[in-house]
């Protein structure tokens, strides 16, 4: 399994994507933040690290799915871990769900644009917490995908299993 957006992203952010999911595992979402480099990146890695991330978890999605025979839901938590409407939520939550909605519906492009918007206003903060969020959407996904024996990007899989 080769995503269309690892093909097309340089290796290096395939081993920083790695490394942050990694620091994920062990729950250190500090690390996860650190190894991302966010400030070591130019905005377009950015938007292209998050890209592999957000399409990575969509295939998965399709593939939890059974490629929308068995929609999966996506559900939006405050802290208290109570659901809210994704209008209610925080900036980039809701930046993070719309870019996973439209990839999930072959919208690269749409998809492209959320994160351009997201990140040409966000704050350093609001970053921040996107890139966790596509860090632990790609990590609960991929865990599901493997406990039920589907296909999971290699190096996904190679960051997440020992």
């Amino acid at each position: 399994m080769t995503s269309v957006h690892e093909d097309r992203t340089p290796p290096r952010l395939v081993e920083t994507a790695q490394r942050a999911l990694l620091a994920m595992r062990l729950g250190d979402d500090a690390g996860a933040l650190e190894a991302a480099a966010l400030e070591a990146l130019a905005a377009d890695d950015t938007r292209e690290l998050m890209l592999l991330l957000f399409g990575a978890c969509s295939e998965m999605v399709a593939t939890l799915g059974d490629g929308g025979a068995a929609p999966v839901k996506v559900q939006v938590f405050d802290a208290e871990g109570e659901e809210v409407p994704i209008d209610d939520a925080d900036p980039p939550v809701r930046t993070a769900v719309r870019t996973l909605l439209a990839e999930v519906h072959g919208n690269t492009e749409d998809a492209r644009q959320q994160l351009e918007i997201a990140l040409d206003n966000a704050s350093a903060d609001e970053v921040e917490s996107l890139v966790v969020q596509a860090l632990r959407w790609t990590m609960r996904l991929s865990t599901a995908c493997l406990e039920r024996g589907l296909d999971v990007e290699p190096w996904i899989a190679e960051a997440l299993t020992d």
